[in-house]
């Protein structure tokens, strides 16, 4: 975990999100990282169960999911705007580490999520 921790800092311990985080966050207990990461962790099984449903990524059912997902970063790292969302999106993909973790919920989780972002954030 150290290491993700130095990975992000050099990635964007200069911008407002990540001094959002640091204050948002810097009182959590082992609970409550638990917590937050267990209900995101949740919302992607969500969009597992939307793609294997036949949903497309611009149905009311994606887009909700999209919605939740950012409601849920902005309570409980940071404020999830749409242009941080759609960044976010890309990384879900492009990042094997990302894409892996979440495509654990079913194969092409993480580019179903991806391109119901990119839909939301047009």
């Amino acid at each position: 975990m150290k290491n993700y921790e130095t990975e992000a800092r050099s990635r964007w311990g200069a911008t407002d999100a990540y001094r959002e985080h640091e204050q948002k966050t810097k009182n959590y207990t082992k609970e409550k990282w638990a917590e937050a990461n267990d209900g995101m962790m949740a919302i992607f099984a969500e969009f597992a169960t939307c793609k294997e449903s036949g949903a497309s990524t611009d149905s009311t059912k994606a887009q909700a999911l999209v919605a939740k997902l950012q409601a849920h970063i902005t309570a409980n790292y940071y404020t999830c705007t749409d242009k941080i969302l759609a960044g976010l999106g890309k990384m879900y993909v492009a990042d094997e580490r990302f894409k892996k973790n979440i495509d654990k919920y079913g194969e092409g989780t993480a580019e179903f999520a991806a391109d119901a972002i990119a839909a939301y954030t047009k």
